[in-house]
Protein backbone atom coordinates (compact mmCIF):
# COMPACT_ATOMS: atom_id res chain seq x y z
CA UNK A 1 0.00 0.00 0.00
CA UNK A 2 1.36 3.32 -0.69
CA UNK A 3 0.48 6.75 1.21
CA UNK A 4 1.14 9.78 0.99
CA UNK A 5 1.54 13.00 3.67
CA UNK A 6 2.85 16.47 3.69
CA UNK A 7 4.93 18.09 6.77
CA UNK A 8 5.28 21.71 6.17
CA UNK A 9 4.50 21.89 2.73
CA UNK A 10 1.06 22.55 0.79
CA UNK A 11 2.54 20.38 -1.77
CA UNK A 12 -0.55 17.86 -3.62
CA UNK A 13 0.57 14.97 -5.50
CA UNK A 14 -1.96 14.07 -8.56
CA UNK A 15 -2.86 10.94 -9.43
CA UNK A 16 -1.98 8.79 -6.21
CA UNK A 17 -4.00 6.07 -7.41
CA UNK A 18 -2.22 6.38 -10.74
CA UNK A 19 0.91 6.41 -8.93
CA UNK A 20 0.42 3.76 -6.65
CA UNK A 21 -0.30 1.45 -9.54
CA UNK A 22 2.99 2.59 -11.20
CA UNK A 23 5.10 1.80 -8.16
CA UNK A 24 3.69 -1.78 -8.27
CA UNK A 25 4.70 -1.99 -11.86
CA UNK A 26 8.28 -1.00 -10.71
CA UNK A 27 8.37 -2.92 -7.64
CA UNK A 28 7.69 -6.22 -9.68
CA UNK A 29 9.41 -5.17 -12.94
CA UNK A 30 12.62 -5.23 -10.44
CA UNK A 31 11.74 -8.51 -8.71
CA UNK A 32 9.82 -7.61 -5.67
CA UNK A 33 6.41 -6.78 -3.96
CA UNK A 34 5.52 -3.74 -2.98
CA UNK A 35 4.38 -3.69 0.78
CA UNK A 36 3.62 -0.92 2.45
CA UNK A 37 5.74 2.64 0.80
CA UNK A 38 5.17 5.74 2.85
CA UNK A 39 5.93 9.19 1.00
CA UNK A 40 6.32 12.51 3.07
CA UNK A 41 6.64 15.69 1.51
CA UNK A 42 8.25 18.31 3.39
CA UNK A 43 9.82 21.33 3.79
CA UNK A 44 13.34 21.96 3.25
CA UNK A 45 14.03 22.76 6.89
CA UNK A 46 12.41 19.48 7.64
CA UNK A 47 14.41 17.75 5.17
CA UNK A 48 17.84 19.34 5.98
CA UNK A 49 17.44 18.43 9.83
CA UNK A 50 16.72 15.15 8.89
CA UNK A 51 19.71 14.77 7.20
CA UNK A 52 21.58 16.06 10.04
CA UNK A 53 19.53 14.20 12.72
CA UNK A 54 20.07 10.13 10.97
CA UNK A 55 22.56 10.54 8.09
CA UNK A 56 24.69 13.20 9.71
CA UNK A 57 25.13 15.06 6.44
CA UNK A 58 24.56 19.69 6.87
CA UNK A 59 23.20 20.01 3.45
CA UNK A 60 19.84 19.76 1.05
CA UNK A 61 18.76 16.54 -0.73
CA UNK A 62 15.94 15.75 -2.41
CA UNK A 63 15.14 12.64 -1.26
CA UNK A 64 15.40 10.36 2.43
CA UNK A 65 14.62 6.51 1.87
CA UNK A 66 14.20 4.67 4.97
CA UNK A 67 14.28 1.05 3.65
CA UNK A 68 12.36 -1.72 5.71
CA UNK A 69 12.50 -3.84 2.90
CA UNK A 70 12.82 -7.50 3.30
CA UNK A 71 14.44 -8.43 -0.26
CA UNK A 72 15.92 -11.62 0.62
CA UNK A 73 13.13 -13.21 2.66
CA UNK A 74 9.71 -12.08 1.01
CA UNK A 75 10.61 -10.02 -1.51
CA UNK A 76 8.71 -7.03 -0.34
CA UNK A 77 9.63 -3.58 -0.65
CA UNK A 78 8.90 -1.24 2.52
CA UNK A 79 9.86 1.99 3.71
CA UNK A 80 9.37 5.27 4.20
CA UNK A 81 10.59 8.06 1.57
CA UNK A 82 10.66 11.81 2.69
CA UNK A 83 11.29 14.36 -0.28
CA UNK A 84 12.11 17.85 -0.16
CA UNK A 85 9.66 19.45 -2.63
CA UNK A 86 11.89 22.74 -2.42
CA UNK A 87 14.56 21.05 -3.71
CA UNK A 88 12.55 18.97 -6.03
CA UNK A 89 11.82 22.19 -7.78
CA UNK A 90 15.47 23.85 -7.64
CA UNK A 91 16.80 20.87 -9.43
CA UNK A 92 14.15 20.84 -11.89
CA UNK A 93 15.32 24.81 -12.72
CA UNK A 94 18.73 23.01 -12.76
CA UNK A 95 17.98 20.25 -15.38
CA UNK A 96 15.92 21.75 -17.31
CA UNK A 97 12.62 19.55 -16.34
CA UNK A 98 9.37 20.49 -15.40
CA UNK A 99 8.45 19.72 -11.47
CA UNK A 100 5.87 17.46 -12.30
CA UNK A 101 9.12 15.27 -14.40
CA UNK A 102 11.29 15.98 -11.87
CA UNK A 103 8.80 14.65 -8.93
CA UNK A 104 8.14 11.96 -10.38
CA UNK A 105 11.83 10.69 -10.67
CA UNK A 106 12.29 11.27 -6.79
CA UNK A 107 8.95 8.97 -6.48
CA UNK A 108 10.50 6.35 -8.39
CA UNK A 109 14.17 7.38 -7.18
CA UNK A 110 13.23 6.08 -3.90
CA UNK A 111 11.27 2.94 -4.62
CA UNK A 112 14.09 2.12 -6.95
CA UNK A 113 16.49 2.12 -3.52
CA UNK A 114 14.18 -0.03 -1.50
CA UNK A 115 14.44 -2.43 -4.19
CA UNK A 116 18.27 -2.59 -3.54
CA UNK A 117 19.39 0.09 -6.15
CA UNK A 118 22.55 2.05 -5.32
CA UNK A 119 23.57 5.49 -6.29
CA UNK A 120 26.87 6.22 -4.65
CA UNK A 121 29.31 5.66 -7.24
CA UNK A 122 29.31 6.42 -11.10
CA UNK A 123 28.27 3.34 -12.54
CA UNK A 124 25.69 2.77 -9.80
CA UNK A 125 24.18 6.49 -10.56
CA UNK A 126 24.08 6.03 -14.25
CA UNK A 127 22.43 2.78 -14.07
CA UNK A 128 19.94 4.36 -11.62
CA UNK A 129 19.43 7.33 -14.01
CA UNK A 130 18.77 5.01 -16.82
CA UNK A 131 16.26 2.75 -14.78
CA UNK A 132 14.31 6.30 -13.74
CA UNK A 133 13.98 7.01 -17.64
CA UNK A 134 13.21 3.67 -18.17
CA UNK A 135 10.14 3.90 -15.50
CA UNK A 136 9.24 6.97 -16.05
CA UNK A 137 8.75 6.16 -19.94
CA UNK A 138 6.10 3.17 -18.63
CA UNK A 139 4.39 6.05 -16.21
CA UNK A 140 3.39 7.94 -19.16
CA UNK A 141 2.35 5.04 -21.19
CA UNK A 142 0.26 4.10 -18.11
Amino acid sequence: MVRYYNDQTNFRLRDKRKIASWLKAVAQEEGYALGDVTYIFCSSEVHRKMNIDFIGHDYFTDVITFDYSDLKGEGIVSGDIFIDVDTVKDNARIYGATFTSEMHRIIVHGVLHLCGQKDKTPRAEKQMHRKEDKYLKLLSEM
